[in-house]
Order: C-alpha cells, then sequence, then structure tokens
C-alpha cells in the first residue's frame, strides 16, 4: 500500500492524449458539516489527516451568528494544515481547512467559495444542505461530503445531491458521535456510502481516491472505449435476472458511472473483476439497483418552464374545452414526487387565475422503477429543504407544516395515483391531456429515445402537451409533435399516424402498473382503433417488427371479454374491453370504486361475489343476473376470481362479465301493467328507505355539526402545535449554538489551565521570591518561595500586603510601591531579613497585555553570598 503521508496525484481517464495533461489542477474538495458535539469530531478528523493529502477541506458549522467564531485557532492546534475563515470570493487551495464564518451562508462555484447573508430566519437554517448541493453542482462525481456528530437532519438533503451526482458521501458512525441526530438521519436515509468512527474517515477517503477515476468533463464520453463492453453486458444481464429490469439500452456511459462508483466503494479494479464480484454476492445486485435509480428532482425545477406552462400552454388546452372536462396527465419516472406535486399545484394556480368557475379536474398518474421511491411520494412528505425551491405563497397554500417537514396538502395527494412501473417494458397509459417526462431521456440510448416519442404521440389526445427536460428534444420526429416553446421543450401533439415502424408498444402483456381507466378513455377506443386501422391498411414492404405483439392487443381488444381489475376495497385498477354496458360513471365527483360504477341490478350481488371470492380460493360464479341498460334489461354471468400470482397483483380481484341473449326491450304496456303484489312490495319498501333515509339524514347532520366542532378544534391545536414546533426548532438550533460556544470556551479553559501551570512551574524554578498586588496594595498571587518571607497563606490573598508578618527590615516597602504605581518608574534596593539574609528587592508596575497599569510586582532575589563576598573584599583592601 502506498505511504498515505504521500500527496495524492489523480489522474483522468481515459489515457493521455498528445499534448493535453491529464493531471487535474483543481485539488479535491472535501465539505464537512457538523453541529453540536463538532468541535470533539472535527479535532479527531484533522488529527488523522495527512499534511499534505493534496486535498481542501471546508468545514460548515451551525454557530451563533453574533459571536465571534474560535473554530480556526481551535483547529489550527491539531494540524499543520493552513486553517482559516472562509471570505467571500476566495480560491480553494489543496492542504487548506476553511470554516464558515458567523451568520453567513456558503456555496462554491468553479473552485470559490462564496459568501452569503442568509435568508432565513435563524434556527432554521440549513447551511451544511446548501453548501453540499453547492459542492454537488461544482464538482458532480468528485464532490466528497462528510457529515458528523450533530443534532437535527441538516446534510442529509446535501448528501442526496452528491449521490445523485456521483459523489462520495460518508458519515460518522452514530456509536462514536457525541449527538447521533444528523449521522443517524443521514443513515437512515440510505446515503452513506461509508460509515465509520471519525478517526477512520480520513484514510476512507484517501483509499477512495486513490481508487477514484477523477475525469474531466471532456474524457466523459469516450471512457467506455477502454472499459470491456463483454463485462457491462454481464452486469446488465445479472441485474435483469435480479429484478426483471432490463438496462441494456440506458446510455453506456451513465451506467458505467454508477458502476464505478461501487467498485470504488469495494476497491476492486476491472469491471470484469466487479461483474465477478456481482455473482457471488446478491446483495451487491441490490444496491446497484438503487444505484442506478438514484433520481435528480426537486420542487418546480426551472422556474421558467413551469411558469411558461401555466401561464400559455395549460390555459391554451383548457380553452379548447369550454364545458369543462376531467383531464388526465402522467408523469413517467416521477422519482420521489416533487414533479408531480409541482404539476397538480401549476394546475390549481392556472385554473384559480383563469376561472376558477370551469369544471375542470386533474387525475395525474405517476410512476417509475423504483418501488421506494414511489412509497416516499405518496407520503407526500418533504425536508424544510424545499422553502429554497418553493416560494412562499405556494408553500402556504398547499403544505402543511410538520415539524422539521412539510407535507403535500391532501386534496392535491388526492389528485395523485402512484404505482411502480418499467416505462419500457410496462403498457403506457392512455387518452392522456398531459404528459411530463423530464430528464428520463437523457440516460437512455438512442434507440430507446426513438421507441418513447411515438409512444408518447400515442398516448396522448389531440393536442395534448408534452413536456421535456431542458437537455431533451423530440429528435427527428417533428412531424409528431409541434413546439409550444422550443426553450423550455413544450410541445403539442399534431394528429399524425405513427407508421408501424415507429410504434412499438412494450412487450410485457400483463400490465404491472395500476392503471386507472375510466368511460371516457373507453368510449375514446374508437378513435385509437381508427388510427391503428389506417396503421395497418398502409401499405409496405418494410417487415413488421412487432406482429405478435400488435395481434395480441387486437385480440385482447376485440374479442376477450369485457373484465375489470380490483383490489379488496373495489377500487377500479385495470379495464380490458368495453364494460360500458356494467358499469358507468356516477354523478358528483369522480369515483372509480366498482360499487359506485356499477349499473342496476349489479351492485349487490357484485358486493357479496367479491367478498365471496376473497374467502375462497375458487372463482364465483353468479348466472343469469338481470341489469339495466340503456331503456332496457340484459342477462349476464358475473365470475369473480382472486389472483395469487403474479405477486404484483398478489390480493386483487379479476370481475369478468359475459352477456347472455340479446337485450330485452320493455315496452310501455309491459311497464304499465305490474302485478299489484310487487306495487305492495315496492311500496312497503319504500317507505321503509324513506324512514332510513330520514335517520341517517339527522344522524349526518349531527355528524356533521360534530365534525365542524372538532375540524375547528383541530385547526387551534395545530395552530399552537405549529408555534411550538417553531419555538422548538428555534430552542434546538440555539442549543447546538450553544454546545459550540460551549466547547470552545472549554478549549480555552484547558488552554489557560495550562498556560497557568507553565508560569507556575517557570516561576517556581527560578528560586525567585514574586509578590503580585493590585491597584490598592491588595495580594492578587504568590509564588511558593515568597512564604519564607512573608507568612502567607491562601487565604491571605486580597489582603493588604502590609497587614502580613515579614522577615524583612524594608519598612519603606509600601511607600516605594506608591511611588512605582505613580511614576511607573521600577525601584530597586538591597535589603536585610531579620535572620541575616540579604535580598535584592526590584518593584515594578504590573502591565496588562492591552498595555494598562493594574498592580505592582514585586520580587526578591537572594544576595546573601554576594554580600559575604563583598565584606570579603572591603576586608581584605583595608
Amino acid at each position: 500500500m502506498e505511504d498515505s503521508n504521500d500527496p495524492i496525484t489523480v489522474k483522468a481517464l481515459p489515457q493521455p492524449r498528445k499534448g493535453r495533461s491529464t493531471v487535474m489542477q483543481r485539488p479535491v474538495i472535501v465539505g464537512i458539516g457538523t453541529s453540536a458535539g463538532g468541535l470533539e469530531a472535527l479535532e479527531g478528523f484533522f488529527t488523522h489527516v495527512p499534511a499534505s493529502s493534496g486535498m481542501a477541506f471546508v468545514v460548515v458549522q451551525h454557530i451563533d451568528p453574533t459571536k465571534k467564531g474560535m473554530l480556526p485557532e481551535l483547529l489550527q492546534r491539531v494540524t499543520t494544515m493552513k486553517v482559516m475563515q472562509a471570505s467571500h470570493r476566495l480560491k480553494v487551495q489543496a492542504n487548506c481547512v476553511y470554516v464558515i464564518p458567523p451568520n453567513k451562508d456558503l456555496s462554491v462555484v468553479h473552485g470559490t467559495l462564496l459568501l452569503q447573508t442568509p435568508t432565513a430566519p435563524r434556527g432554521l437554517r440549513l447551511p451544511i444542505d446548501m453548501f453540499f448541493s453547492a459542492l454537488a453542482q461544482d464538482r458532480q462525481e468528485c464532490a466528497i461530503g462528510v457529515v458528523l456528530s450533530g443534532m437535527g437532519s441538516d446534510g442529509t438533503a446535501g448528501l442526496k445531491a452528491i449521490k445523485q451526482h456521483g459523489g462520495l458521501a460518508l458519515v460518522q458512525s452514530p456509536e462514536s458521535a457525541q449527538f447521533d441526530s444528523m449521522p443517524r438521519s443521514a443513515i437512515n436515509a440510505g446515503l452513506a456510502d461509508i460509515v465509520a468512527p471519525v478517526q477512520e474517515l480520513p484514510s476512507k477517503i484517501i483509499e477512495c481516491l486513490k481508487h477514484m477515476p477523477m475525469k474531466s468533463s471532456e474524457d466523459a464520453e469516450p471512457l467506455l472505449e477502454l472499459k470491456s463492453h463483454g463485462a457491462l453486458e454481464q452486469i446488465v444481464s445479472l441485474l435483469r435476472e435480479r429484478n426483471g429490469n432490463d438496462f441494456s439500452l440506458y446510455k453506456k456511459n451513465t451506467l458505467y458511472r454508477r458502476i464505478e462508483r461501487r467498485m470504488l466503494l469495494h476497491k476492486i479494479n476491472g469491471i470484469a473483476n466487479y461483474a465477478q464480484f456481482l455473482r457471488s454476492n446478491p446483495q451487491e445486485l441490490t444496491l446497484l439497483f438503487k444505484e442506478l435509480l438514484i433520481g435528480v428532482t426537486n420542487f418546480f425545477r426551472d422556474a421558467a418552464t413551469w411558469e411558461l406552462f401555466k401561464t400559455q400552454a395549460l390555459p391554451a388546452l383548457l380553452a379548447r374545452y369550454p364545458h369543462g372536462k376531467a383531464l388526465r396527465a402522467w408523469v413517467p419516472a416521477c422519482s420521489t414526487g416533487e414533479e408531480v406535486y409541482s404539476l397538480a399545484i401549476m394546475f390549481k394556480e392556472a385554473l384559480a387565475e383563469l376561472k376558477p368557475t370551469w369544471r375542470f379536474s386533474l387525475q395525474i398518474f405517476a410512476t417509475d422503477l423504483d418501488g421506494d421511491a414511489i412509497t416516499f411520494a405518496r407520503w407526500g412528505l418533504y425536508s424544510e429543504r424545499i422553502e429554497a425551491d418553493v416560494p412562499p405563497a405556494l408553500l402556504e397554500r398547499y403544505f402543511v407544516k410538520e415539524k422539521r417537514s412539510y407535507r403535500v396538502h391532501k386534496d392535491i395527494r388526492e389528485m395523485v395515483v402512484f404505482a411502480p412501473q418499467n416505462i419500457i417494458m410496462d403498457p403506457p397509459f392512455t387518452k392522456l391531456d398531459i404528459l411530463t417526462c423530464r430528464n428520463l431521456l437523457i440516460y437512455l440510448g438512442p434507440e430507446l429515445q426513438k421507441k418513447l416519442i411515438p409512444l408518447f404521440h400515442y398516448s396522448l389526445v389531440h393536442n395534448g402537451i408534452l413536456l421535456l427536460g431542458n437537455a431533451e428534444t423530440i429528435g427527428s420526429f417533428t412531424h409528431l409533435f409541434k413546439a409550444i416553446d422550443s426553450k423550455t421543450k413544450l410541445y403539442t401533439r399534431i394528429d399524425n399516424a405513427a407508421t408501424l415502424g415507429e410504434l412499438d408498444f412494450p412487450t410485457r402483456v400483463f400490465p404491472v402498473v395500476a392503471q386507472m381507466q375510466n368511460k371516457a378513455s373507453e368510449d375514446s377506443l374508437t378513435q385509437n382503433n381508427a388510427t391503428k386501422r389506417t396503421v395497418m391498411s398502409t401499405p409496405t414492404t418494410n417487415v413488421i417488427p412487432n406482429l405478435q405483439t400488435l395481434a395480441d392487443q387486437l385480440l385482447l381488444q376485440s374479442f376477450a371479454p369485457a373484465a375489470v381489475l380490483v383490489n379488496a376495497e373495489g377500487d377500479i385498477i385495470y379495464i380490458n374491453g368495453r364494460t360500458g354496458k356494467y358499469l358507468e360513471p356516477a354523478a358528483g365527483k369522480a369515483n372509480w370504486n366498482i360499487y359506485a360504477m356499477a349499473r342496476e341490478g349489479l351492485r349487490q350481488e357484485l358486493s357479496v361475489a367479491l367478498k365471496k371470492a376473497q374467502a375462497q380460493t375458487e372463482p364465483v360464479h353468479m348466472l343469469g343476473l338481470t341489469i339495466g341498460t340503456n331503456g332496457g334489461r340484459q342477462s349476464i354471468n358475473l365470475t369473480v376470481q382472486a389472483i395469487a400470482s403474479p405477486e404484483a397483483l398478489s390480493g386483487m380481484l379479476m370481475v369478468v362479465f359475459s352477456d347472455v341473449g340479446k337485450p330485452i326491450k320493455l315496452s310501455r304496456k309491459t311497464l304499465a301493467a305490474p302485478h299489484k303484489q310487487l306495487l305492495d312490495e315496492l311500496r312497503d319498501t319504500q317507505e321503509e328507505m324513506s324512514a332510513m333515509r330520514d335517520e341517517m339524514q339527522t344522524s349526518q347532520e349531527e355528524l356533521k355539526s360534530t365534525n365542524e366542532e372538532l375540524q375547528s378544534t383541530n385547526e387551534e391545536l395545530q395552530s399552537t402545535n405549529e408555534e411550538l414546533t417553531t419555538s422548538k426548532e428555534e430552542m434546538q438550533s440555539l442549543n447546538e449554538e450553544l454546545q459550540t460556544v460551549n466547547a470552545e470556551l472549554q478549549s480555552k479553559v484547558d488552554d489557560l489551565s495550562w498556560v497557568n501551570n507553565d508560569m507556575k512551574n517557570l516561576l517556581n524554578s527560578t528560586e525567585i521570591a514574586t509578590i503580585f498586588l493590585d491597584d490598592a496594595l491588595n495580594v492578587r498571587r504568590f509564588t511558593t518561595h515568597a512564604t519564607h518571607l512573608y507568612k502567607l497563606i491562601a487565604t491571605d490573598i486580597g489582603r493588604p500586603l502590609s497587614d502580613i508578618v515579614t522577615n524583612l527590615d524594608y519598612p519603606k516597602l509600601q511607600q516605594d510601591t506608591n511611588e512605582v504605581l505613580r511614576t511607573l518608574v521600577f525601584v530597586e534596593n538591597q535589603v536585610r531579613s531579620l535572620d541575616g539574609r540579604w535580598f535584592k528587592v526590584r518593584i515594578m508596575p504590573y502591565r496588562t497585555q492591552d498595555n494598562v497599569i493594574n498592580g505592582a510586582v514585586i520580587t526578591f532575589a537572594e544576595i546573601s553570598d554576594l554580600k559575604k563576598l563583598e565584606d570579603e573584599l572591603k576586608k581584605a583592601k583595608s
């Protein structure tokens, strides 16, 4: 192993070309975040950092904004690197430590530190998250973040940003931290690449840097030319076998960068060796899969794009439906949900600004490959970090504060249906008005991009809106979409049919995604089928690439029985075939529950059949049911089957409808001659139902009144809770700052204690009796040797020196001392003691570091031997 004290020379890949050096000129920047208990952790960290590591360190700590920071002085004691307080536009240099100043936010751009005045109130600032995010943007995969001891969760969002850009995240082990909240928050979020005691973190960083190929941006794309394509294909195959997801059409360099991070953490050289490592470590396959799915997202990303969407694209879409409409939107690759909720909020805002009375609603389908991200998004709970992305007015209107987090308001969450989906393999949603797919295509290869754009066209309705990321385009498919604004990548659908070679449906027959279909989409199948007939009838001599898939689609739509897939509560998950004869949307707010949509004569039987099917493994058959259709009756058979496999559909139920004979048209004569017995029974039933309805209405009014009272009480409690939470957060922040100040002061006390000990030992070693007096000539301090001349004890401090018994024959001592304080000129005399010894007495003014006279210092140096020698010389001369 190389000597850890040697400077780290980081070389880029691929191999150098003529006339260009690949050695990085910029130092590696390590961001370190800490709060309470941070001084001890920082000292433990920097004690183990080599003086010539080649790295630069930026320390971001929660400190009192009103106090002068002492951290640079304290850290300078434990490291030979230069430690300084960060200043505005300071260029970062290797082998230096930079400390955030009080009452400032810190960021970095192109290796230069920038200071900003905080905008958030004291107690709500997240300076570590801010710096880590800036570091991730500036250094990309070369960013390194370290979270040490501290309270709260500051640093977690920042480490997420570093991970999203392919950087390295290290966390102090909670067991070794004085305060473990910050480390545990980062670990629980699954962001820590390395967890270790603080003393081991420097060596971990150095070891990773030795294996980390720090690339310059111009070398990023040709990187894979020097790597083994075969080994990469093996890894993709292993991932497909493990998780059922195919990454073969993703950009190879994107895949390799993520794989490279895992190789770095395991110190594996060579992608072929890593492929072998994956075969023997299935858990690593899961971790690699998670690594490939880390999404980069935030609320209202690219604010100009959302503003144009709200002010131009969406109003133009709504204007096409003057009587209102239930709009549908799809957000594939939604990650943790920020993009989805941004769309819902923008829809609400646009509707309020345009015509609040318009009867519009929006149902959003949000899907992603990562099940954990979907679960997170469904909760709609985000950290305080979103304050930097969401305008205060929107934050107040559409979010509810919960401790140190914000939860998306319930009416916004109810607009969204989240589900896991593989956009490459699972069928798409159809009859969409809006489709937003941002920053997914940039990770996919050209072949996959050419497959998805026509699929998006197929999914959208006439003039539907397509929103792509700023770095994405529709490519050569200009005949399918028209640009609303090319800069913001907003497009509308053109009613041109994609050619058969362009339109490539996903090949997985049974969808894993929970697709919500309604009657409006069913009625629009005619348009879809017409489009398909146009495609099929187009003369072509080309080879049809997906004949089996298209045939399967045709069979399912034209010949398979009408059926719906529902969950245990009866919510409709998927619709196959034409179900309009059996189900119809209920009036009022959209409700996609099968009980609400069942036609006359079917609701009670459905309830019985669904409950019975859930209690047994065999399908439930109900034959000869008569249901009401449009102006007549229809006999049908109903079959309900509980699903046990595949696992993705476990717990759901398949409801199949089949007609029995032709519909019966009821004539007026038949309807006008009912049996008297049936009329009587109907009348009795109606009376009973009326009485029950009255009772239910009374109970409902009482419950409504009680609910309003509870809601009012809840709002008051919520307001009180928010105030208490804010106070608690401010107190916690103050406590962290006090912890930091206390640690700094304790360090100063220790320093002063050592200085005092040093001075005491110095004075005692000189064997010169010394007495320190204050302005009033009271004893302030004395040395041990002074007790041989004055009868001094510890309790004499503060007493006048003239009150202390002395062995010296020096009655003018007090007079000479006053003269020294008056003239500031020292006095020196030779004085004899009562036991015959001689002393040289020197009286000097006591000066402070600020050059203020604050008493006197009297020293007594014994000169008995000199006096004796002097007397002998005098006798010899005489």
